[in-house]
């Protein structure tokens, strides 16, 4: 059971694939955002191509817990996969994955440019992963 886990940003939506057993999480490519609708029919191709059952979505929330403009953005984009494509679509706290990822970069030397390229795609694996072992308890 394949599930893709997304980080939804302004301008790029990070993509991750879980293993066919769902144990393990790998960062897939990064979406641009370039024109309206253009990103969901690129997801769609991926559900296909990787045959998904299931996506997890990246849900940023306040430190206290609550859910700030930002996420109710993530709650939209949701709920637009919902209504477009025919796999169920989770949301999940991604609290600080962005941040885990640049840190992870960063102590790994990798260059301001090269850090553009991949941290939103390592941000969903994160999610991605945390979502798994959640599910896996």
């Amino acid at each position: 059971m394949r599930i893709l886990g997304l980080d939804y940003g302004d301008r790029r939506i990070g993509v991750a694939l879980s293993d066919a057993f769902g144990w393990t999480a790998q960062g897939l490519e990064m979406i641009e955002r370039k024109r309206e609708g253009e990103d969901i029919r690129r997801i769609a191709e991926l559900v296909k191509q990787h045959e998904v059952e299931a996506i997890v979505v990246g849900l940023p929330k306040n430190m206290n817990g609550t859910i700030g403009p930002r996420g109710e953005i993530c709650i939209a984009f949701a709920d637009e996969l919902r209504q477009t494509l025919s796999v169920p679509v989770h949301l999940w706290d991604e609290r600080l994955t962005t941040a885990a990822a640049t840190r992870t970069l960063l102590e790994a030397d990798v260059s301001r440019r090269k850090r553009k390229l991949v941290v939103d795609k390592m941000a969903a694996a994160l999610l991605l992963q945390n979502y798994l072992d959640a599910r896996g308890k």
